[in-house]
């Protein structure tokens, strides 16, 4: 299994961008598909996710700006991200608990991370 995450970059502060992350290969079925970010010398922070079937959950701090969605019948969701703040700046990881195989339990599998940088 590989998730695979895309669509960070370079945002004024109060714009918006939009990251992609799809889960290939030996994908049978998810618990939780979601995003973590790390900033600078501080610690990765969940930032929202996806129980299954389609159940949304978000950070608090986060909640109204940023919105999950899963993208369609297969392993990809989409995190749109409005009101973009310095603080903001991150590099975002896409994770799943996802079943790679027909018996057994999930196994967590991470993306490679993307860099969201917000700046004037």
């Amino acid at each position: 299994v590989q998730l695979q995450a895309s669509g960070g970059g370079l945002v004024q502060p109060g714009g918006s961008l939009s990251l992609s992350c799809t889960a290939s290969g030996s994908v049978f079925g998810f618990d939780v598909l979601g995003w973590y970010r790390q900033a600078p010398g501080k610690w990765r922070e969940s930032v929202a996710n996806i129980t299954s079937p389609n159940v949304p959950s978000y950070a608090d701090s986060l909640r109204g700006r940023f919105t999950i969605s899963k993208v369609d019948a297969g392993w990809t969701i989409q995190l749109q991200m409005r009101s973009l703040q310095p603080e903001d700046t991150a590099v975002y990881f896409c994770y799943g608990k996802i079943y790679a195989s027909m018996n057994g339990d999930y196994e967590v599998f991470w993306g490679q991370g993307t860099q969201v940088t917000v700046s004037s």
